[in-house]
């Protein structure tokens, strides 16, 4: 538990802890304003009910969501102060442009929005919610063009003199392939889960006969708007892979715990990899030539493996080799759920077994999106930018006990605040629309 170990280590809380509230917010941003346009258009009561009910569970998590991020940027100073000193010309612009021109947007708009019922009039007021829907989600691609850099670093020169990266085309850093891929796969993943949010609290209503229209309708709103999004999300993620085969051979190999360079590499539904001894200690049900596939379009291809690289520049491979197991299993159960939605969204009552499912869901796409970003960022490794700076180059000359101490209070602090957050939702939404 060195400092870089312990430097991660608090990154990975603070930002694992920051993501579970991002992602419901770009998701159940775009749901309220299409709801409220529906609202605007139609003049129905019921959809400004609906629009109340959901905005009300949408500014709790804004707010916590607002807390632990502000804590988050500031730890590129405390604990990573090297690596903010050699890039931060590049990432540092992007974290800025966010702030002043996303954030800023987005925040003063919400409180237009949230404040300004019966005040302003209809169609002023929906333009406030579209605003901060956009605003939510263009936050969201500033701050994965600065996460993209990281993985794939352009646009750049390196200032020989001030020891440091520079900013050389701001272009090439906006039209970063890897980051878009990224943005495309991320919004999907959103999305779909808050679809599934709204799917779960208002299937825990109408299991208990509660308020039964007004979740009716809102299961009927969210169950196609799921379908898409998680269909969508399962082709973004195969664009995503081919993305990593051309820029990150080894986090592609680590995903497949592929370790000797081959043609024709197959796709095993059964594998347990074996880092100490370079290779798998299970290989079963081998689908011939889908991993060439998936990351080249051909089954022929050639896949690089992990004994092809040096030791010190390959990613851990359990870590990164479950996660996306695990992610892949889930995109598919996420698949079924929907599509069965889709099949009940027309019935006065859904399936009760689907209802219990849909409740029981409500957390994993959280799991399944942190999961991604376990693959995406324990894969990087041992780059904190790819091929351009190490991780153990980038931490703070900080002492390893200081980084314990204030490891255990972002813990302790985002522990209460998850709680909170948990327990707020739970409450309103359990009350329902009217409370």
């Amino acid at each position: 538990m060195d400092a870089v170990m312990l430097s991660r280590l608090q990154f990975a809380v603070a930002v694992f802890f920051h993501f579970i509230f991002v992602p419901l917010t770009l998701g159940l941003s775009v749901l309220l304003a299409w709801m409220e346009t529906r609202y605007v258009k139609t003049g129905d009561e019921i959809w400004k009910k609906h629009v109340k009910f959901w905005g009300r569970l949408f500014v709790i998590n804004f707010t916590l969501g607002v807390v632990t991020g502000i804590t988050l940027e500031f730890q590129f100073g405390t604990n990573w102060s090297r690596y903010a000193e050699y890039v931060g010309d590049i990432f540092g612009s992007l974290l800025a442009i966010e702030a002043t021109l996303a954030f800023f947007l987005e925040s003063t708009f919400l409180a237009v929005w949230h404040f300004g019922w019966n005040r302003l009039g209809k169609k002023t007021h929906l333009l406030s919610i579209w605003l901060v829907a956009i605003a939510s989600n263009l936050s969201a691609l500033w701050i994965i063009l600065a996460n993209g850099f990281m993985q794939h670093p352009v646009g750049y020169v390196i200032n020989e003199g001030a020891k440091r990266a520079e900013l050389a085309d701001f272009w090439a850093v906006l039209s970063n392939d890897y980051a878009w891929g990224m943005y495309g796969h991320t919004l999907a993943g959103s999305w779909a889960l808050a679809g599934f949010f709204v799917l779960g609290v208002s299937a825990w209503h109408l299991l208990r006969n509660s308020k039964t229209d007004f979740f009716r309708r809102s299961f009927a709103m969210a169950a196609p708007f799921t379908l898409v999004m998680v269909f969508i999300l399962c082709l973004t993620g195969h664009e995503q892979g081919k993305i990593v085969a051309e820029h990150q051979p080894t986090k592609l190999a680590a995903m497949e715990s592929h370790w000797r360079t081959a043609k024709n590499v197959p796709f095993y539904l059964l594998a347990v990899p074996n880092a100490d001894e370079e290779r798998n200690s299970v290989e079963a049900i081998g689908i011939p030539g889908m991993t060439s596939w998936l990351a080249y379009q051909n089954t022929d291809a050639e896949v690089k493996g992990l004994k092809d690289f040096p030791k010190e520049d390959r990613p851990p491979v359990a870590p990164v080799f479950w996660s996306f197991r695990l992610m892949v299993a889930l995109g598919c159960l996420f698949v079924l759920l929907a599509v069965a939605a889709v099949i009940q969204r027309g019935r006065e009552r859904p399936c009760s077994g689907l209802l219990k499912a849909l409740v029981w869901n409500i957390p994993l796409p959280y799991v399944c999106l942190a999961l991604g970003w376990t693959v995406a960022e324990v894969g990087r490794q041992p780059w904190i930018v790819f091929g351009l700076m190490r991780t153990s180059d980038a931490v703070s000359p900080v002492p390893p006990g200081d980084i314990a101490i204030s490891l255990v209070a972002f813990a302790v602090v985002y522990t209460v605040l998850g709680i909170l957050d948990i327990y707020l939702l739970r409450k309103y939404a359990v009350q329902g629309p009217g409370a």
